[in-house]
């Protein structure tokens, strides 16, 4: 029984560890391939007009989470198997049985990704810089925008 409690707390422990971790962010960096002022392209921001705004589909895939989540899972369930040397082997084969579930699960949940914009922006120095964020809010093509890492916002 004060096994079961351990995993258990070992479990929850994990969990609110990893969600702590969980990225959330689903906005992916701009592409200023060719452009380099000396500066840090990373955090660059500028002035430019909207040319064109697609939308395309969000990749899918897997943090990690679920393989984790799974494990701990599985371990828990196979330690409740067996005795001996028997309930080790349980433990393990759950928790790699478990990990593999965890993250096709997660797969699965995420395998639709979602509807991402593409922006292609004329910036003010003629340079065409290509941006993908999850919403558009009010923008449309023509409008003056401005560029702050890596997010475009109406000016």
């Amino acid at each position: 029984m004060k096994t079961t409690h351990t995993l258990a707390a070992i479990l929850v422990t994990s969990t609110a560890l990893l969600t702590g971790c969980a990225s959330t962010s689903t906005s992916t960096p701009y592409n200023n391939a060719g452009y380099n002022n000396g500066y840090n392209n990373n955090v660059a921001s500028g002035y430019g007009t909207i040319d064109s705004i697609q939308v395309v589909r969000g990749q899918g895939g897997t943090n990690g989470t679920g393989a984790v989540v799974g494990g701990l899972v599985g371990a828990l369930v196979g330690n409740q198997v067996g005795s001996g040397s028997g309930r080790t082997v349980a433990t393990v084969a759950g928790a790699v049985g478990g990990a593999a579930i965890g993250n096709n699960v997660e797969a699965n949940r995420n395998a639709n990704g979602q509807d991402m914009y593409q922006l292609n922006i004329r910036m003010d120095n003629g340079e065409i810089r290509s941006v993908t964020q999850d919403s558009v809010y009010d923008l449309r093509v023509g409008n003056r925008v401005r560029l702050v890492d890596g997010r475009v916002y109406r000016y």
